[in-house]
């Protein structure tokens, strides 16, 4: 494998299938457990999984042979650990050997994916419109679009900074920005999604105009001072991450001064909300 892998977040049916890119490749790699998840209704996937591989071992199948261990995320923890993929090729002969009513509808999904990601790979505006088209369905406007896209875009340019400044590691990434996220809204990134109804979803997808408005200016403030001051390490970059946070806590107040409203909101972008913890679902 080479090193311009570009790990996916792909959903079938609403089961989210991890997945890498290989760009040179031209190529996806498929969590297996993932799609034994989705095509079955199996409780333990990775037991269903287990079982299976072991019998393809005993009929000398030549589909184990073309497993591929990469590091994917966990879905529990967030760790990434070596996981059982297989390339496309290799996801429609497992297909084969699990008795499914959606093997059908998952090929035509996988033929298709495969088919609009080569098509990106050579026009990325193609993977600009489905992201834009994207935000459309889902009845955002195309003002929050575009102050989405350049807020990523401006994300971007901040976590570069951090890295010259020498944070590496995703829990410090994290830490900087629950300090912009708690010095201008008074709450961490968890807090905040669960203030909004929110678990596994973005946080910033599920933001109004204002509030997405306040966390570029903290965001955009702090990478500006960076880049005057050059902060080293942790503690450094905190105090600078405290510091933006506070001019967009100082925008929030003059826009709350002057609307007489919060800027806070918990209003979200779900058209469905918890109702407990097992995860079922209730329209609202």
């Amino acid at each position: 494998m080479n090193n311009k892998l570009e790990t996916i977040s792909n959903l079938f049916e609403g089961k989210e299938i991890r997945s890498i890119w290989d760009s040179e490749k031209e190529e996806y790699y498929f969590s297996v457990v993932d799609v034994i998840a989705a095509l079955t209704d199996a409780n333990i996937p990775r037991n269903y999984w287990s079982d299976l591989k072991r019998r393809l071992i005993e009929e000398g199948s030549e589909l184990h042979e073309k497993i591929v261990q990469l590091k994917l995320k966990s879905l529990k923890d967030g760790k990434k650990y070596l996981t059982d993929t297989l390339d496309t090729e290799g996801i429609f002969r497992l297909i084969e050997s699990v008795p499914s009513p959606k093997a059908e509808p998952f090929k035509l999904w996988l033929a298709k994916l495969g088919s609009e990601r080569i098509d990106e790979v050579f026009d990325p505006e193609i993977a600009a419109n489905r992201v834009v088209n994207y935000y459309r369905t889902k009845g955002y406007t195309d003002e929050w679009i575009k102050q989405r896209l350049i807020g990523i875009v401006d994300r971007f340019k901040l976590t570069d900074i951090w890295k010259d400044g020498g944070i590496e590691k995703p829990v410090e990434f994290a830490l900087l920005t629950n300090e912009i996220y708690k010095t201008w809204s008074g709450m961490k990134a968890n807090e905040y999604k669960e203030y909004k109804g929110l678990r596994k979803e973005s946080l910033r997808d599920n933001m109004t105009d204002i509030e997405l408005a306040l966390t570029n200016i903290g965001e955009l403030t702090t990478r500006d001072i960076a880049r005057q001051e050059h902060p080293k390490g942790l503690k450094e970059n905190m105090s600078v991450a405290k510091r933006g946070g506070k001019v967009a806590k100082g925008a929030r107040e003059l826009y709350e001064n002057e609307t007489k409203k919060s800027a806070i909101s918990k209003d979200n972008a779900l058209n469905y909300k918890y109702i407990d913890d097992n995860n079922k679902l209730e329209n609202k």
